[in-house]
């Protein structure tokens, strides 16, 4: 009897996998870059989110170039290259970016660095819409989703240990390093740093190119003309320029330059009130009356600026949810040329991973601002790294155990690895944090929310639509203690938004997805390029710091796990209306 099973082809597969942890690491790794160049280059808050706008913009205009030129040529581009050469591709882009980066690390520019990871991650874009299906191709098709599946546990243990290693080439080491003392260190290791992730890049394209065993995962297939779909998205991209060019001006504005004058002029003050607070008290007594007459000129100025960039900023958000809005209502009553956009489940879907993704990056990416505030233990920026790898620790410690399922274990087996991997993983992220000498008794105890999060796995049991209640009303509640409480209570709760958030993008993806059939992979490049709301929800969330705090500003985070939650609600009646039932297979 011949055996037809086919087997894994493990060589490329680990390749593969290396692909999948460099996604992680780059990600995770910008949250200490913020922070860092907040203190470095003289930043605010919104000005050290542009390193999230900046990389995961390119994933959705790499997305979009993709759709455009393949319903221009009428076949996907990614299809015809081959899933082979598309990661090829995607590879020595990113090499690019990563020489971009050292260029611009030399030069000391930070416009230089947010070009640099722009392109770095259109390479990513490219590589993250190949992977997955390439994944399935290198062995039995039976066993693709542990594959894939695999790959998302490495790419969570990359954004785990992606912050110690930046956060080590940024600092040169583990002790730390006040906020002064940052503004003079040298780079040279953050160019080591590209320096190595560039030739890798390099080297995994080289292994892809002459490995002559890998399936090229090529398809002649002509695609479906979806015109609105395609105006819609460039209509909803233009828009979005527009809105964010007034941002950016402001910035070059003669109002700018008079706040960063007077900000300025305060700081020199505050700094003489320090060296004279005793030796005399009465030019002290002097200095804090300027100081007081200069804050209110400031106020004058600052308020309306901030207004102004806040509207607009605003008004980017209301683009993005206005057009998917406005394809959901104009979809239903012509099918025609919206392709995939003509299901409500997945228009409604585009929305929650936005949302998914721009709460997952946010609560990350003004982490460190919150800890540097007294009422969270006053860190340092360099003090920092510990909890930003734990969040993202949070991430991996949800998806290994959320991984179990794809699995063909007895039941009482995956009950058991259920309890076990969230323990295993949490006990990898404070030994690698231990090893890079950092001290972690601050956070033993946050395994307190990794059992909770156990005890919301048995209630969901990994049902889309239950999964996604459960660990949205986990974020909502985890976020309302965090707003309503300070330090390590309300870090432990913020940092509980990554073990909420850790399992909601297969649940999205598999809702948003249903029903779609011939539709289901252009449906999947759409719910890609949402990836955009980790460009977009951070910068607001800044923004709002800016001008309220950065505690309350955690009121965006909010707002985006109550939407995930009204989805899940929603996406049911949906899919039910169109006769799809969704929670039967797992009772």
């Amino acid at each position: 009897m011949t055996n037809n099973v086919q087997k894994t082809n493990y060589p490329a597969l680990y390749t593969l996998i290396v692909v999948f942890f460099f996604w992680g690491f780059i990600a995770a790794g910008n949250n200490i870059f913020i922070p860092f160049c907040k203190e470095y280059f003289h930043l605010d808050q919104f000005q050290s989110q542009l390193i999230d706008f900046s990389f995961y913009t390119a994933y959705y205009l790499g997305g979009l170039l993709l759709f455009t030129f393949g319903m221009l040529r009428g076949r996907d581009l990614i299809t015809f290259w081959g899933y082979r050469k598309s990661i090829i591709f995607g590879l020595l882009f990113s090499a690019l970016g990563a020489g971009a980066m050292i260029l611009a690390v030399e030069a000391n520019v930070y416009i230089g660095m947010l070009c640099g990871l722009f392109i770095m991650a259109l390479g990513f874009s490219l590589q993250q819409t190949a992977a997955n299906p390439f994944a399935i191709l290198l062995g039995d098709p039976k066993t693709g989703a542990s594959r894939v599946n695999l790959g998302g546990g490495i790419n969570s243990l990359g954004t785990t240990i992606g912050p110690l290693i930046v956060a080590f080439a940024l600092f040169g080491t583990t002790a730390a390093v006040n906020d002064e003392q940052i503004k003079t260190l040298s780079l040279d290791k953050v160019v080591l740093l590209y320096s190595c992730v560039g030739f890798l890049f390099i080297a995994a394209a080289c292994l892809f190119y002459f490995s002559k065993k890998l399936p090229e995962g090529k398809s002649t297939e002509p695609i479906e003309k979806s015109t609105k779909a395609l105006t819609t998205l460039i209509v909803m991209t233009v828009l979005l320029f527009l809105s964010l060019v007034p941002v950016f001006q402001t910035y070059k504005s003669v109002e700018n330059d008079k706040v960063l004058q007077i900000e300025k002029q305060i700081t020199s003050r505050k700094d003489e009130i320090k060296k004279n607070a005793i030796s005399n008290i009465t030019k002290s007594e002097v200095l804090k009356s300027e100081i007081k007459t200069l804050e209110s000129d400031l106020k004058l100025i600052k308020v309306p600026l901030e207004n102004k960039r806040m509207m607009w900023l605003a008004i980017a958000l209301f683009v993005v949810l206005g057009s998917l809005a406005s394809a959901y209502f104009r979809s239903r009553n012509k099918t025609e040329g919206w392709g995939a956009m003509q299901y409500p489940q997945l228009l409604l879907g585009m929305i929650a991973l936005f949302m998914y993704v721009g709460v997952e990056v946010a609560i990350g990416s003004n982490l460190g601002e919150l800890l540097k505030t007294p009422d969270f233990g006053n860190l340092q920026a360099s003090e920092i790294t510990p909890y930003v790898s734990m969040y993202w620790g949070s991430m991996m410690i949800g998806r290994w155990a959320g991984a179990i399922s794809a699995f063909q274990f007895s039941t009482n087996k995956k009950r058991l690895l259920t309890i076990l991997m969230p323990f295993i993983a949490f006990s990898i992220i404070i030994v690698a944090n231990t090893l890079a000498n950092y001290d972690m008794s601050q956070l033993y105890f946050y395994v307190i929310c990794v059992v909770i999060q156990i005890i919301a796995f048995f209630v969901s049991k990994d049902k889309p639509v239950r999964t996604l209640v459960v660990f949205s009303v986990f974020g909502i509640l985890a976020l309302l203690v965090g707003l309503n409480t300070t330090g390590t209570v309300a870090i432990y709760a913020f940092l509980s938004g990554g073990l909420a958030c850790s399992i909601m993008w297969p649940s999205i993806f598999n809702l948003a997805l249903m029903g779609l059939g011939k539709y289901t992979a252009q449906g999947s490049a759409f719910l890609v390029m949402m990836i955009l709301g980790g460009g977009i929800i951070p910068p607001i969330q800044g923004k709002l710091a800016d001008m309220i705090g950065i505690h309350w500003s955690y009121l965006i985070s909010l707002v985006c796990f109550i939407y995930i939650l009204c989805y899940a609600i929603i996406v049911k009646r949906v899919l039910q209306k169109q006769g799809i039932s969704i929670e039967e297979s797992n009772d």
